[in-house]
């Protein structure tokens, strides 16, 4: 039997009958069929086409072959994933929850504090908050862009002023189409330019701690060719 850990999922197409699943990086996976990464190597987890993951019984070629047109890998890998299901068991998206959930307590802990006494907020007490809150958490969906819901969602229950940056990034032309939309999501956009030769200049405001996350996305959407500026940062 094929066991998965909770960071792996299966990813399931069924055509005509039959079915074929591979083994994916969850939120990588995610990403994929969303459209925000484009590399499937990096999604799967090994490189085998089955038609039951979980009884490591591998399809043939001749099968895989006559449903996807191509005995590809990665081609077929990839419509698996765009075009199918992803399967979550109840422990794994338990786990992967409850991942995000330390990541974005760990976010509003280094840069929230108390207004009232200038103190941080201790993790316990966001922790608390979130639960009180019954802020949504998505096993999936970024850190950096559920952070702003969960604080729309506590500053009722928890008072807090939000460590924030200023930061401008510059993406090349080539990557501006599939970059914008990532981007404009970690945080408040204060203004957009399109230089002379087709490089977009955008300015951000995001919380302070996100700054490192900006720039790996950053990174990832231009293929390293982005460039990022800490412009300031400031309690608001």
């Amino acid at each position: 039997m094929k066991l998965l850990n909770n960071k792996e999922v299966i990813a399931r197409y069924y055509h005509m009958g039959k079915k074929f699943e591979v083994v994916v990086h969850a939120e990588k996976a995610w990403q994929f069929k969303t459209g925000k990464l484009d590399n499937v190597r990096e999604v799967l987890v090994g490189d085998i086409i089955y038609y039951d993951v979980r009884k490591a019984l591998k399809a043939s070629m001749e099968d895989v072959k006559k449903v996807f047109g191509t005995d590809n890998v990665y081609e077929v890998a990839a419509r698996i994933i765009k075009e199918g299901e992803l399967q979550l068991t109840a422990e794994q998206r338990r786990e992967l929850i409850e991942e995000k959930r330390r990541r974005i307590i760990e976010v509003l802990s280094r840069n929230a504090i108390d207004p009232r006494t200038g103190l941080p907020h201790p993790p316990l007490r966001i922790e608390m908050a979130i639960k009180e809150a019954k802020a949504p958490i998505d096993p999936f969906k970024p850190v950096e862009e559920q952070v702003k819901i969960v604080i729309d969602r506590i500053k009722g229950i928890l008072p807090l002023k939000l460590a924030r940056a200023r930061v401008a990034v510059k993406v090349p032309p080539a990557y501006v189409g599939r970059a914008y939309g990532p981007l404009s999501k970690m945080g408040r956009i204060i203004r957009v330019h399109y230089l002379s030769d087709g490089s977009m200049s955008m300015e951000l405001e995001i919380a302070a701690g996100l700054t490192e996350a900006l720039l790996n996305r950053l990174l990832e959407l231009t293929k390293g060719e982005g460039e990022m500026k800490i412009l300031s940062k400031e309690f608001i």
